[in-house]
């Protein structure tokens, strides 16, 4: 169990009349003041000063000249008051008061039913306003369900938040028979998946005689939620937040990391962890795994190869010179070391930038010995993106979540920026996605759609067992990559000499691997703010080789130290737990 419910007093407020004044209001706020204790931890500045204004208007007026009183109308008078409010008069407002304006805080919230006062009423507040709900107009106590989360933070930004329905979607809610009281998911898991886990009421119906009588009642029972049963494995996710932790206190130079596994091959989601530091406390980010994103570097370098080979600008063992680059209104483009005369393979194993950027250069027909062509920026951009969209970069991954963001475009730009494109160093993608492309490297060209359901069961019964099954997610292939399946192998390679070649980039990270993994690293330098750069230290990978059961993606974004090695540290350490 992650998340359970529990029960829980609410005091609501409805407004009885739209004609109610902010006095009236203001006055019913004072009485329940005096009868509930209110945390004032949500006023704002501007909530102080419009109480202020409402509880010191002779004051407030006095602000305002007799030419400004004539000459402005009332919403210029008013933000003129709110300007010349100072720091001392609203720190004036006594403790008592600030209760007071809490209270009125949330009654004033524009809501399509209720607005929910507070939540977690002691018994003697409930009693107490249940008395005297005569002099109350408008409140009433209301039993809600609390999610109570079993093991804390972790998974919690997953979850989601459960509110009131948001004003601009009654319409839509009612016409699910829904109470515009109800509570209902507001993002994440809970929004997702709102239809599986909210219950049903009970229902009575009066049956009349032909007096008008009630002559029968008949009863319909309500039923709880269903059970949603997650694709994470706890233990693997536990462990996980704990290796980012204790490499992000190890590395002064980092300050936040993300991490994505999954099961290539049915897309169920292992684990998903984000962390950031500030101020010296490790706080958790998990949703920047999808929403977050980054130049991921020479991860992508796989899906620039396989994009040469279906264009039919290189074919499997092609070779280039590995050697600068100079090209007019760029700046010299190079490896991080001369490779000499390299194959794919070669290139994929030491992540040589120029194999790369001979790729993009010939995919925009430029004629780098002529210095001549890229006379169609337009068609070579399209081409890239087609087909790193079909391993998922720059594309919605179909992850089950109300909504998850594509990275950044940059548009058609120089030959240079397609250079940097082919590097991982232009578009940017989240982590998510980068581990989408891995996957479908992993299985083989099919790109699968990532989940978080696993299944749906009936409530779980009183032993606190989950009921019968009555849903199972079906994996979805979301399209099988256009190429051939020797060009997929031959990356697959590649991506295996990373990791256990005698040059490979991630080969000493990974020495002594007992479970033969393959993959890929990258390095894509950012601006720091100042004049000088920082890095985004990134790594995606699986395991075994000939029969891949887990993916990861490894995301640490501006790095102080280009050789930091703790994306790769992170890899190792979660490869190592899983298997």
């Amino acid at each position: 169990m992650l998340v359970e419910n529990q029960p829980i007093y609410t005091l609501t407020y409805a407004n009885p009349s739209s004609e109610d004044s902010q006095q009236d209001k203001l006055d019913l706020a004072k009485t329940l003041a005096g009868i509930i204790n209110m945390t004032t931890e949500k006023v704002t500045e501007r909530d102080k000063e419009d109480y202020w204004i409402l509880t010191r208007k002779q004051e407030a007026y006095a602000k305002l000249t007799s030419e400004e009183q004539k000459n402005l109308d009332d919403s210029e008078e008013y933000q003129l008051i709110l300007e010349r409010i100072t720091e001392q008069e609203l720190a004036s407002i006594p403790a008592d008061e600030m209760e007071v304006l809490a209270i009125k805080r949330e009654m004033d919230v524009d809501s399509s039913s209720v607005n929910r006062i507070k939540s977690g009423l002691t018994i003697q507040e409930i009693a107490t306003v249940n008395e005297r709900l005569e002099e109350l107009p408008g409140v009433e106590v209301k039993i809600d369900s609390e999610r109570k989360y079993v093991y804390g933070d972790t998974l919690r930004q997953l979850f989601g938040n459960v509110g009131q329905i948001p004003k601009e979607e009654a319409d839509s809610y009612k016409s699910d028979d829904y109470a515009l009281s109800d509570l209902v998911g507001t993002s994440f898991l809970e929004q997702q998946y709102e239809e599986v886990l909210r219950g049903t009421k009970e229902k009575q119906t009066y049956v009349e005689d032909i007096t008008g009588k009630i002559s029968d009642v008949k009863v319909t029972a309500g039923e709880s939620g269903k059970d949603l049963i997650l694709t994470i494995d706890l233990k693997l996710q536990q462990e996980v937040e704990k290796i980012i932790e204790e490499e992000l206190k190890k590395d002064e130079g980092a300050q936040s990391a993300y991490v994505v596994m999954s099961n290539p091959t049915t897309g169920e989601i292992l684990a998903i962890a984000g962390k950031k530091e500030s101020d010296n406390k490790i706080a958790d980010e998990l949703y920047g795994a999808f929403y977050n994103s980054y130049a991921m570097g020479s991860t992508v370098k796989g899906a620039t190869v396989l994009t040469g080979y279906e264009t039919g600008v290189i074919s499997p063992g092609d070779t280039f010179v590995d050697s600068p680059i100079k090209i007019s209104g760029t700046p010299v483009k190079k490896s991080y070391v001369n490779m000499g005369n390299i194959n794919d393979l070669t290139a994929l194993e030491r992540s040589s930038n120029v194999y790369m950027f001979h790729i993009a250069m010939k995919i925009g027909d430029y004629d780098y010995a002529r210095k001549l062509g890229f006379k169609n920026p337009e068609k070579a951009y399209e081409m890239m993106r087609k087909y790193f969209g079909q391993f998922g970069l720059g594309v919605k991954t179909g992850i089950d979540l109300p909504d998850e963001a594509t990275g950044y475009n940059g548009g058609v730009q120089k030959l240079g920026n397609l250079m940097d494109f082919a590097i991982g160093q232009f578009d940017t993608y989240t982590p998510l996605q980068l581990l989408q492309y891995i996957s479908t490297i992993a299985n083989d060209g099919k790109r699968v759609q990532p989940h978080f359901m696993k299944e749906v069961r009936e409530p779980s019964n009183e032993n606190g067992k989950s009921g019968e099954v009555i849903e199972e997610f079906q994996t979805i292939v979301l399209n099988t990559v256009d190429m051939d399946r020797a060009y997929i192998e031959r990356v697959q390679n590649g991506f295996h000499l990373v990791m256990n070649g005698n040059q490979g980039t991630a080969a000493s990270a990974f020495r002594g691997a007992s479970y033969d993994p393959a993959g890929k690293t990258g390095t894509a330098q950012v601006s720091n703010g100042n004049v000088g750069y920082n890095y985004n230290l990134t790594l995606v990978g699986y395991a075994p080789y000939e029969n891949p059961e887990v993916s990861i993606s490894v995301v640490v974004p501006n790095v102080e130290n280009d050789s930091s090695g703790i994306n790769k540290s992170i890899g190792r350490k979660i490869l190592d737990y899983y298997i």
